[in-house]
């Protein structure tokens, strides 16, 4: 913001990086998930591991939890004042 960047400049700033690490991590993960199937096919009952409606509906689950842990530093960031960040600097 002391470089000329509005709040919303700086809201989707930190909301874009923090996503784009979790949505890494989700696609990571489901590939880890989908690849150790035959380790998880012993722990799951009625389901199939690699069953369509699970993986997307955790994978939204998981997805929604990061957007909402994202939201919060996205917010306190786009408030800070620019005259105390500088002073602290």
């Amino acid at each position: 913001m002391a470089l000329g960047a509005d709040r919303r400049e700086i809201l989707w700033s930190v909301l874009t990086r923090g996503l784009m690490l979790s949505g890494i991590g989700l696609a990571i993960g489901l590939a880890a998930a989908v690849g150790l199937s035959r380790v998880l096919r012993t722990l799951l009952f009625n389901v199939t591991p690699t069953d369509p409606l699970t993986m997307g509906a955790v994978a939204a689950i998981i997805a929604a939890v990061a957007a909402a842990a994202c939201i919060v530093p996205a917010w306190r960031a786009a408030r800070v004042d620019p005259m105390i960040v500088l002073r602290d600097s």
